[in-house]
């Protein structure tokens, strides 16, 4: 399948307008046993889904990436992240890290595990409220210095350290939760990555596979789901934000197409610096995902998107979410 291309950023790589998230082989939203995370990952790059987006703390995520992408390096554009030691998950405190000599030593092992020798895009996957974002930068200009990463870019980060980030060297691509029911950084965020030249890459573009119209209850979830835990699916809120599932439904009827066409075609109409990187285990569902690009949603379309209403944080912990880092110590 051949789909519209978007730059990622002012001077970042040509991608397909819809780009592919690897982290469902974790096991957050499910059990990925007997999926061939391979085969799907490859059928990504076909679809024309030329971002492909891992982590090293995806568990095999950057494994299985290296795997598939074997003998097709040249078609796609090869993004992962660093930072996160532990995630806030099942209750426990997330932990990240920004010293310079962790940014460079996970580099090289995230090289190792991908098979390449260069990394596209290299997200700090969250700030280090400890170690000012200069001398983290610093240590990931360095790396393009070396030639190991063409383009740099953060996740879930502040106006503040989008901007001191960018004076040290330039960001390519902000990653960062949007949605139908995340909509924080449009304020401030979104205006600011504009202002400097910076893509944006949402994760999670489908409300965790809320807008596929695929959840009706809890029970539709796997015991171990992560999503059991997050506030938007406990009891109540739930029920509640089933209601945008009503919406995009009703317009995803009136145009002949899927629920999840739409989420992501909402996204899409943000603007041309907008690249969603939706993921999931299923071919099928990475087609449809993909001619998300080609949904024209109506003005009033958008305006009745625009006004839905959500019930509880985006996630357990919001000190997760749009970080900031300590000032560099200025010698007395």
């Amino acid at each position: 399948m051949s789909i519209p291309t978007r730059r990622l950023g002012d001077f970042g790589p040509e991608v397909g307008a819809v780009g592919y998230g690897a982290m469902s082989f974790t096991g957050v939203y499910g059990s990925a046993e007997g999926v061939d995370a391979v085969a799907v990952i490859r059928h990504a790059i076909d679809a024309g889904c030329t971002l492909i987006d891992t982590a090293d703390i995806y568990g095999p995520s950057e494994d299985l990436v290296g795997e598939a992408i074997k003998g097709r390096r040249h078609e796609l554009t090869l993004a992962t992240k660093f930072g996160i030691v532990s995630a806030p998950y099942g209750g426990q405190p997330g932990k990240a890290d920004g010293r310079p000599e962790y940014v460079k030593a996970k580099c090289d092992t995230s090289l190792q595990r991908l098979g390449t020798d260069v990394i596209d895009v290299y997200y700090q996957h969250r700030a280090d409220t400890d170690v000012p974002i200069e001398e983290t930068v610093g240590a990931m200009a360095d790396l393009v210095a070396a030639g190991k990463v063409r383009h740099l870019g953060l996740s879930e980060a502040s106006v503040d350290t989008l901007r001191r980030a960018s004076a040290v060297h330039p960001i390519t691509a902000l990653q960062s939760e949007w949605s139908l029911w995340s909509r924080d950084i449009e304020d401030e965020i979104v205006p600011t990555c504009r202002e400097l030249g910076i893509g944006i890459v949402p994760f999670s573009p489908l409300g965790r596979g809320l807008f596929t119209g695929t959840v009706g209850s809890v029970a539709d979830l796997g015991e171990h789901d992560m999503r059991r835990s997050h506030p938007r699916f406990a009891d109540g809120a739930l029920a509640a934000n089933l209601a945008i599932v009503d919406v995009v439904r009703d317009i995803a009827v009136a145009h002949e197409v899927r629920p999840g066409q739409v989420a992501l075609a909402w996204l899409l109409a943000k603007g041309t610096d907008v690249i969603p990187i939706p993921g999931t285990k299923r071919e099928a569902y990475i087609d449809e995902n993909a001619a998300a690009a080609f949904v024209e949603l109506s003005t009033d379309d958008l305006t009745r998107l625009d006004a839905v209403t959500v019930v509880g944080d985006r996630t357990p912990d919001l000190s997760w979410t749009n970080r900031s880092t300590p000032p560099v110590e200025v010698p007395s």
